[in-house]
């Protein structure tokens, strides 16, 4: 058992805090009180290679591992959820999600664009009346000849006014005993005719990033850009969202760091009753439960990671770090902004927007209660994995 990362994992990790720390952490504060994402977010981002770091070379990625992906939501979290969230969404929920379902050609003609980061990915599950309870899904695609007809509507949708194209789950089959069974994936263009969309505003965190709203009214897609088979969607989403948790569950431990590192700084400066506030014994609770909780929010999603490497379904682990490190994340915040008392009240020192932010990941790719059902299922034995027909790519360099 090896803890160490290595020289290549040493140099993604360096490699993208340099790129967060010195270009993307300047547009962050003005981005977050516009509630507008900075123009030059994703272009930056894809001239890094960061929109396709862990996919295979000759899909146009970067060649890199499931490792690498975690350090580098970690980096970006760590200066701000916005930057991460685009990791989750375009690479965890669309991207590694094609790489395990789309056929060849699908992969030409959607991943290659992605992983390049020429094209922008969306990914739409959730809709007004289903969120946690995925089966209650109401969109419909029906069948004519070559093509499938969309109707419907997600909501809460990162990058939706961005996206170039969407990884939308509909109902197939109104009549299946099993809803979940009644499911399929399709990839949808967002030029297509009776596509419309809009951005949401008014968000409590995640204000630099981008999230709204798609609605589709008869839209015509071919039947070549389903994804799988008809009835699997429900097993497609699933096997995406073990992707996108392990993404937030990285990016979680770089927000606890963030905490962390804003606390120590802030109590070596401040001074009350003649000395430094870190002199406080309270104030050092504080700090060493934050080390405490970074430590294991780390170890729980390079866990993940490893298992993925080597092709492991790890949908129990990856549960398990999104949900630990999230629940972390908020209470390191909280902490974090406690530390600094009036000041932290302020959007002028960070510690507020860390809050803010912290808060939305508890609720989004799966609820901290839907995380506890889980994890309360396994340990209990009422649930088990079932096989999927496509399983998991175990990581191959450079491929």
């Amino acid at each position: 058992m090896d803890f160490a990362l290595s020289p290549e994992h040493e140099m993604v990790r360096r490699t993208v805090r340099e790129f967060a720390q010195g270009e993307l952490a300047p547009l962050i504060k003005e981005a977050d009180r516009k509630q507008q994402p900075p123009e030059a977010m994703l272009p930056r981002m894809a001239g890094q290679g960061l929109l396709g770091i862990c996919l295979p070379a000759r899909y146009g990625g970067q060649g890199l591992d499931y490792l690498a992906l975690g350090l580098a939501c970690e980096e970006l979290e760590a200066v701000d959820t916005s930057l991460r969230v685009v990791m989750s969404v375009h690479v965890g929920l669309n991207s590694l999600g094609l790489l395990q379902w789309a056929s060849d050609a699908q992969k030409q003609a959607f991943l290659v664009p992605q992983a390049r980061g020429e094209r922008i990915a969306a990914f739409g599950l959730t809709e007004p009346g289903a969120g946690s309870d995925a089966a209650a899904i109401l969109s419909s695609a029906r069948r004519e000849g070559e093509e499938y007809i969309l109707n419907g509507e997600k909501i809460w949708m990162s990058l939706a006014t961005r996206a170039h194209h969407v990884l939308w789950f509909a109902r197939t089959d109104p009549r299946a005993a099993d809803p979940h069974d009644g499911l399929s994936a399709f990839l949808v263009e967002t030029d297509r005719p009776g596509v419309t969309r809009g951005d949401l505003h008014g968000k409590l965190g995640v204000r630099a990033g981008s999230t709204g709203w798609v609605h589709l009214e008869e839209v015509r897609v071919p039947a070549a850009n389903r994804i799988g088979q008809e009835g699997e969607g429900f097993a497609i989403a699933m096997s995406c969202l073990d992707n996108g948790r392990y993404t937030v569950a990285a990016g979680a431990a770089g927000l606890i760091r963030a905490a962390l590192e804003l606390s120590v700084k802030y109590a070596l400066q401040r001074r009350t009753f003649g000395k430094e506030i870190a002199r406080h014994q309270l104030i050092q609770e504080k700090i060493a439960r934050m080390a405490q909780q970074y430590e294991i929010a780390r170890l729980l999603y390079l866990r993940a990671g490893w298992m993925k490497n080597q092709g492991l379904r790890n949908t129990r682990e990856t549960s398990l770090a999104k949900w630990t490190a999230t629940e972390a994340a908020f209470e390191a915040a909280h902490q974090a902004l406690q530390i600094h008392g009036a000041y932290g009240y302020s959007d002028e020192f960070e510690a507020e927007r860390l809050l803010r932010n912290a808060r939305g990941a508890t609720i989004y790719e799966g609820t901290s209660e839907i995380h506890t059902l889980l994890q309360a299922g396994y340990a209990l034995g009422y649930r088990g994995d079932r096989p999927l027909r496509c399983e998991l790519p175990a990581h191959q360099p450079g491929m």
